[in-house]
């Protein structure tokens, strides 16, 4: 039997969210043994003048502190930190990082792109369904969405775009009860940012690959609330598979509903019931941008990636 090492933890400081990951690791596989999600919304106002605001810095911090204090709880052999697309393009991520170091003690990494792509697609590829395959990895995040080309073994393509569900609606200043003109422009928007911001780089990686491979939350809590379903269920989650007529009704509903009812929708925790609107269009945009993608759901990835990495697992 192959010994398991003593849990270690995963936190990603996200623009919409932190998260964690504690897991169980063994010269080959990863199990987890706690993932847990709290929305802080880091890049709440950032994008004006891309400064990392107090009042954020100062939740998502709190919520850091109480992760660490609860992998340190499960005697965890190491807890590290990582921070993606708002702190990265942050003017000020030194605030961030003192007031993280100052509450917990620990060290903040600022990741890449690139790394956040190709760990994002190492976590995907740890699902043994989707390890065979030519995928294309899809990171739709509160700042950015990463794309990544390749087989488990071999990535050739990634790239980081500056498109993601906070950025988003913060710049079509979504309303509670957006109109359906809004979720027109919103589609508008994006097919133009595809057509002339991600068509050029992708174009000549993507053809022949007809399976698309959504990670981070808005693709998980899009098939919680397809499927129905009240508890996070990794098995039932992973087996689902959006087409574009399936993704484009359930973004239509998500649009037809007023904040407060989209509160109540089983599968969508009521703190994310405005950035699902953008995650889910972004989602759908480039489904239809590539034909004929279908959306399959891993809920395996930045977070399992990166432990993949630092353990140097294959």
């Amino acid at each position: 039997m192959i010994p398991i090492k003593s849990p270690q933890a995963l936190i990603d400081i996200g623009t919409n969210s932190v998260k964690m990951l504690v897991a169980d690791i063994s010269s080959s596989s990863i199990t987890s043994i706690l993932d847990c999600t709290e929305q802080t919304r880091l890049g709440e106002g950032f994008y004006a003048q891309h400064l990392l605001q107090p009042e954020a810095i100062c939740r998502t911090t709190a919520t850091v502190a109480r992760f660490v204090a609860h992998a340190t709880a499960l005697k965890t052999a190491s807890i590290r930190i990582i921070a993606t697309s708002a702190a990265r393009d942050a003017s000020n991520s030194n605030a961030l990082i003192e007031a993280v170091r100052l509450k917990t003690g620990l060290e903040t990494q600022i990741i890449s792109g690139e790394n956040e792509a190709e760990w994002s697609f190492s976590g995907a590829t740890s699902n043994p369904t989707f390890s065979t395959h030519q995928l294309l990895v899809l990171d739709v995040g509160g700042g950015s969405t990463e794309f990544i080309i390749g087989t488990s073994d071999q990535i050739r393509f990634r790239h980081s775009f500056e498109i993601g569900s906070v950025r988003l609606l913060e710049h079509l200043s979504v309303p509670q009860s957006p109109d359906h003109s809004l979720l027109l422009e919103a589609r508008t928007f994006l097919d133009n940012f595809i057509q002339f911001q991600v068509l050029p780089v992708l174009k000549s990686h993507i053809s022949g690959i007809e399976t698309a491979v959504g990670v981070g939350g808005s693709s998980s809590i899009l098939a919680m609330i397809d499927e129905g379903l009240k508890d996070f269920d990794r098995e039932r989650i992973e087996a689902k598979c959006f087409t574009l007529l399936s993704l484009e009704k359930l973004v239509e509903l998500l649009w037809s509903l007023p904040l407060k009812k989209r509160q109540r929708l089983t599968g969508l925790p009521p703190q994310r019931a405005d950035v699902i609107l953008t995650g889910a269009v972004i989602y759908e945009s480039i489904l239809r941008a590539f034909p004929p993608l279908r959306l399959g759901i891993s809920t395996r990835g930045l977070r399992f990636g990166a432990l993949r990495h630092f353990n140097r697992l294959p």
